[in-house]
């Protein structure tokens, strides 16, 4: 009998291997589909991202004009010679390849150790192929430039896209010599950049301000904002009307990108370009002469001159000294420069952050405010014997000898100090106080320029009493009433009170904006509420004060101008120094132009006036106003 063996090919354990195997490729085909579906996008943006490189160009900026469309600030050609370094990777291949062979030779020698210099060979290539170039340069300039090597590596591996500079600084007669003699085929080439220039020098150099090299760069709406990104340096205004209106001046930047190979050198063509595109300009309210003869006025000395046209507040002159020539300090500020500026103590603009006591000049505050709360009227008189008790201390007068019976037109005119002291005890500190708050004197001006100072103080008894712990004496006051003690203003905001002052009204808000004819003032027009008689007597004594007083040297014949002179002392290297005040309108009858100027001593022996000191800066910038803006001067004219 045959045995009949059975045999079962399939096995009910490989059941579970086979499921097994179809989750995997299950699982499989789900993640290579979300790959493909889902994640697609994300892989690609990797791609880009790793492959592709932007770069920077920053716009120009714009220029800066004063009223009559003449250039204060505009650009120059800069121009530099560069080599970009991704050209010259064959080169580096070469040199490379050498040094290497000259090493091994000198291993095998046994000159030096291995690998003792080995790792240093690509650098070193780099800096001889690069010198090469460079050599080319200095022949053709006559310079003697060397390649700083560590310079030239990190440029490599940090901005390779970018062109490396072989001569930043090219002069022009440099660059038209490297155009005639550099062969066509070289890598090197000629890049022109655009530099802030000032074509008048120091000329307004506070107001103007300065620029300083920036790699943040406005965006806009540039692509490739996820791209690793480099940047042409640029600039941004650091000072002035450079820094007050950096985004109106600020040109767009524009943009390229490329692609580049997996060391980061780029090939081709950028595959995306946008032009950077010029800032907008600014025209400004300044009178470009009115500014050079305030400074020439001023010369050498230290101080500040504004004029205003008192009509609309436009600034049409803001002179500070010690100034600076604007063009040292572009592209950038040597550091003998910049010790220079801060040894001098230029960089101050002194007719919008300096502040001083204003001497006689705020005796016009002192007035308004004794005829505000009828301790005088025009008729009131004091008799000036050259000193005035108050309590224990006695005042002087400026007039040793005394003024006599005096009345408030003569007490302006001769800027008599016993008037003030007298009238303002009854007055009262805080009275006076809130006449300077009237005219904006505890407060900035806001005009348009940064840093203007917010220190300024008009002092009453809370002010002494939490500022230094102390009481009001009834010295204080008289102190105050002639412009000493605590009281410290800013020339800006007494040319602004002068305006004021002249228009009738107490608020004047100075601009460097120029306003076109048609425009609506923006002057308030709060008036100084005081009956007409009242402020005809003051302007009446500022234009004796001219005339035949304190104010003499700002006389300008044909020409009805009314002043107060002023002269402050101050406490410093151990004695006591002058500061020298005018300020004033023209026409007394018709008023056009504001005026003021201050000068500071700065030695002992600086013996400044207001009236023989201050007042000529103001006549110099009063006679230019008037032969760019005649007027019939016999009809004007009291003198």
């Amino acid at each position: 009998m045959s045995v009949v063996e059975s045999h079962k090919n399939y096995d009910p354990r490989l059941r579970i291997f086979y499921y097994l195997v179809a989750a995997v490729i299950l699982l499989l085909m789900v993640g290579l589909a979300k790959l493909q579906l889902f994640q697609s996008a994300e892989y690609s943006a990797r791609e880009i991202q790793q492959n592709q490189r932007r770069v920077l160009f920053p716009g120009p900026r714009g220029n800066i004009f004063d009223r009559e469309n003449r250039l204060m600030v505009g650009n120059q050609p800069r121009f530099s010679a560069v080599i970009y370094l991704a050209e010259l990777r064959a080169d580096f291949r070469r040199e490379y390849l050498t040094l290497f062979r000259e090493y091994r030779e000198a291993v095998e020698r046994g000159e030096i150790e291995p690998n003792r210099r080995a790792q240093n060979l690509e650098p070193r290539a780099r800096a001889a192929v690069v010198q090469r170039y460079l050599d080319q340069i200095n022949e053709i300039t006559g310079r003697e430039r060397v390649i700083d090597a560590q310079h030239l590596n990190r440029h490599f591996h940090q901005r390779l896209l970018l062109p490396y500079p072989l001569i930043s600084d090219l002069q022009p007669d440099e660059y038209a010599r490297i155009l005639e003699q550099i062969p066509l085929e070289s890598k090197i080439q000629i890049l022109t950049a655009s530099a802030r220039h000032y074509p008048h020098g120091p000329a307004g150099a506070h107001l103007l301000g300065y620029v300083a090299s920036t790699d943040e760069l406005p965006l806009s709406d540039l692509p490739g904002e996820r791209l690793m990104t480099f940047n042409i340096h640029g600039t941004t205004g650091k000072a002035g009307l450079e820094r007050e209106f950096n985004e109106h001046l600020q040109g767009t930047t524009g943009g390229e990108i490329w692609v580049v190979d997996p060391s980061g050198f780029r090939y081709g063509s950028p595959i995306e370009q946008r032009s950077p595109v010029k800032g907008r300009d600014l025209v400004t309210s300044i009178d470009l002469d009115l500014q050079k003869v305030a400074e020439r006025a001023i010369g050498a000395r230290t101080g500040a001159a504004v004029a205003l046209d008192i009509r609309t507040g436009e600034v049409l002159a803001l002179a500070s000294t010690p100034g600076y020539d604007l063009n040292d300090l572009t592209p950038s500020i040597p550091r003998s420069v910049f010790a220079q500026i801060e040894f001098e103590g230029a960089w101050l603009n002194r007719a919008v952050q300096g502040l001083y006591p204003p001497g006689s000049t705020f005796k016009l505050i002192t007035a308004l405010s004794a005829l505000r709360q009828g301790v005088i009227d025009p008729d009131s008189t004091s008799f000036c014997n050259g000193r005035y008790q108050v309590g224990q201390r006695s005042f002087p007068c400026h007039s040793r000898a005394g003024h006599g019976h005096i009345n408030l037109i003569d007490a302006i005119r001769n800027s008599c100090n016993v008037y003030f002291y007298e009238h303002s005890l009854p007055t009262g500190i805080d009275s006076i106080a809130e006449e300077g708050r009237r005219f904006g004197l505890h407060q900035p001006t806001a005009i348009e320029l940064p840093y203007e100072t917010a220190r300024m103080v008009m002092p009453d008894r809370d002010y002494k009493r939490e500022r230094h712990g102390q009481a009001w004496f009834p010295g204080d006051t008289a102190n105050v009433s002639i412009g000493q003690g605590y009281v410290l203003v800013t020339p800006l905001q007494m040319a602004a009170f002068t305006a004021s002052l002249a228009r009738g009204e107490s608020r004047t808000q100075p601009t460097l904006f120029r306003r076109p004819p048609e425009a609506p003032s923006r002057q308030r027009t709060d008036p100084i509420d005081l009956p007409a008689p009242y402020l005809e007597a003051l302007r009446v004594g500022m234009e004796a004060a001219v005339e035949n007083g304190t104010a003499r040297f700002a006389q300008i014949p044909g020409i009805r101008v009314a002043g107060k002179t002023g002269t402050a002392q101050v406490r410093a290297q151990g004695g006591t120094l002058h500061l020298a005040w005018f300020i004033g309108y023209a026409p007394a009858d018709d008023p056009r132009v504001a005026i003021a100027v201050m000068l500071e001593g700065t030695e002992l022996a600086d013996n400044y006036a207001g009236g023989t000191t201050a007042a000529p800066v103001a006549r110099e910038i009063m006679l230019q106003y008037f032969d760019k803006h005649p007027i019939n001067r016999m009809e004007n004219s009291r003198l």
